[in-house]
């Protein structure tokens, strides 16, 4: 037997279909045990899960995470571009805001609805219905275009080039496998595939990591990471893809992310992705019947805090391993061959694992695509079933509510599979999405950070900023489409006069778009009513609840906090 063999053999293939086998089993078994303790059908476990323990939280939001889009584009970003996309992969300072700051102000709106919130049920509450309508709209759309339909597309990429699977039998697969997970799993199967899932993706991935590394050093891991780091200095005509900061205008990639504005651009992306996306609170929503505040907060921030050391990993996972391939295909070693950056990943699993680990790590590899697209068609019942279907049809049956997620979660699979197509004709994915994202979070975080902390900011302005910058996004957009984001050069007068608008930098407009939109609503809200006093009791605490708060955490949690932190910045200092 070959053991270093190039190819997928009859072992690998063994181990990954008794290791998928056994998944499916193990996650069975948890909806069984699951179902059997509710003794019934539970709407509210099948969409948000039911008091998971901390450590299941904290790699269920890094599962939920953690999806294609890192297999194929992180690691083909890391090949051409370096750590220069690491300030939204170096994040997990962004999550411990979740759990510090917003899970209590949505703890509190709980308490006061006695029931488990959306992300829409907040707006509703805090602004109009109206709002969190617009929200719940607009978070399904972007789920369709931009999350599912990216999945899939990028995993159908990952498995062509890892198995030498047909790039359309790959991608409706997996989707195909994830629908009928979603379907009969709801919750309590994406958080047992999260925990499965985790280490071994963890592990498997920094086998690869160093593994490579020692094939770059020729034995030596610290050889090989000198080798790489030499190739990252010398690439981009010799203004290096080392760093994450390009200041210099003479730097290929300044055009696009230019100096420090880059990381305001991924504050703003992440803030919304981290603190306010209904994909992501989802998994730290979850309760028992009648548990009190302190349990609840302690559960969710410790969460949050397993989730931040998570999110420091995928730079080591998937980044600098997309470095390495192009070290080794720069270098030649081991005749190392790489066409396409997108191959990075899936070459180094190929080229560098032993027989037997390439198909145990690939067991992490499906079940992470399926848990990161199975989480997305999940978050997407949820918006439905309840903030449209039950205001709609109250009084019907939890079984009843369950089958409406699950018909919710088969439309959100068809409109993927039609949007794939339209897809597959752009040929700058990742700049559209990029695109899409930064039109996207201004409104949200703004929105957001407004409301709960201001009690002056009027229902109406919380409307006019979520819809006013909607619409400035998508005309952003528009322009996009026609102009290249930019880069093409439109005649006429009116191209001339409105060049600000349509070929800004996109994350210098991120920026001003959040400042528009914070004075649009403080400017709406000098000629609005003011916020109710239900609205304004929404977003304040009462001693009790302070006090819970205080309770809920201890020495660990300020530790885990500021460990986390320090591994942030001790990354931005070395690759700064």
């Amino acid at each position: 037997m070959n053991w270093s063999s190039n190819e997928f053999i009859w072992l690998d293939w063994t181990i990954l279909g008794i290791g998928l086998l056994g998944v499916v089993a193990a996650v069975w078994y948890a909806i069984w045990k699951d179902k059997k303790a509710q003794q019934g059908e539970d709407s509210s476990a099948y969409l948000f899960g039911k008091g998971e323990p901390w450590y299941v939280i904290g790699m269920a939001i890094f599962a939920a995470n953690i999806g294609s889009e890192h297999l194929v584009g992180l690691a083909g970003t890391g090949a051409k571009d370096g750590v220069g996309m690491a300030h939204w992969e170096m994040q997990g300072w962004m999550i411990l805001i979740l759990g510090w700051l917003f899970v209590p102000f949505y703890q509190l709106l709980i308490n006061k609805m006695g029931k488990i919130i959306t992300m829409p049920d907040f707006l509703k509450f805090r602004y109009t219905q109206r709002t969190g309508s617009w929200l719940s709209i607009i978070t399904l759309v972007a789920y369709v275009l931009t999350k599912v339909s990216v999945t899939a597309f990028t995993g159908g990429i990952f498995f062509e080039y890892l198995l030498g699977l047909n790039f359309w039998v790959g991608a409706i697969g997996l989707i195909a496998v994830t629908a009928v997970f979603t379907v009969f799993g709801g919750m309590k199967g994406v958080m047992t595939l999260s925990s499965i899932q985790t280490p071994i993706l963890i592990i498997g991935s920094f086998l690869v990591l160093f593994l490579g590394l020692a094939t770059l050093g020729g034995g030596s891991v610290a050889e090989g990471w000198s080798t790489m780091m030499e190739t990252a200095r010398q690439m981009h005509d010799g203004y290096g893809i080392n760093h994450m900061f390009h200041t210099d205008p003479g730097d290929p990639m300044y055009r696009e992310y230019p100096g420090y504005v880059v990381f305001l651009g991924a504050c703003i992306i992440g803030f919304w992705y981290w603190c306010t996306d209904q994909h992501i609170v989802q998994r730290v929503l979850g309760q028992v019947p009648g548990e009190d505040n302190k349990k609840v907060m302690a559960r969710a921030r410790r969460g949050t805090i397993a989730a931040g050391f998570f999110k420091i990993l995928p730079c080591f996972m998937f980044l600098i391993p997309g470095m390495i391939a192009a070290a080794l295909a720069q270098r030649g070693i081991n005749g190392f061959v790489m066409d396409d950056t997108d191959a990075a990943f899936a070459l180094m699993v190929k080229n560098i694992l032993p027989a037997g680990i390439k198909g145990i790590v690939t067991i992490g590899f499906v079940c992470a695509l399926v848990a990161s697209l199975a989480a997305f068609f999940n978050s997407c019942a949820t918006l439905f079933t309840e903030d449209f279907y039950k205001p709609m049809k109250k009084g019907k049956s939890e079984e009843h509510y369950v089958l409406v997620g699950r018909i919710a979660t088969v439309v959100v699979v068809l409109l993927g599979l039609a949007w794939m197509p339209v897809m597959m004709s752009m040929d700058t994915l990742y700049s559209y999405l990029q695109g899409i994202q930064s039109l996207l979070a201004p409104a949200m975080v703004a929105v957001f950070t407004l409301g709960i902390f201001s009690k002056k900011i009027t229902p109406k302005a919380g409307e006019w900023g979520l819809i006013g910058g909607f619409i400035v996004g998508m005309l952003r957009l528009i322009t996009n489409v026609f102009t290249d984001t930019g880069k093409a050069v439109m005649e006429g007068a009116f191209w001339e006069n409105t060049a600000w608008f349509w070929q800004t930098n996109w994350l210098v407009f991120e920026c001003w778009l959040l400042v528009f939109i914070v004075l649009l609503m403080v400017a709406v809200s000098f000629f609005t009513p003011a916020p109710s006093k239900a609205q304004v009791e929404a977003i304040t605490f009462t001693s009790d609840f302070k006090k819970s708060i205080r309770e809920s955490w201890g020495i660990w949690d300020i530790l885990g906090t500021l460990l986390v932190v320090g591994l942030c910045a001790t990354f931005y200092w070395y690759f700064w």
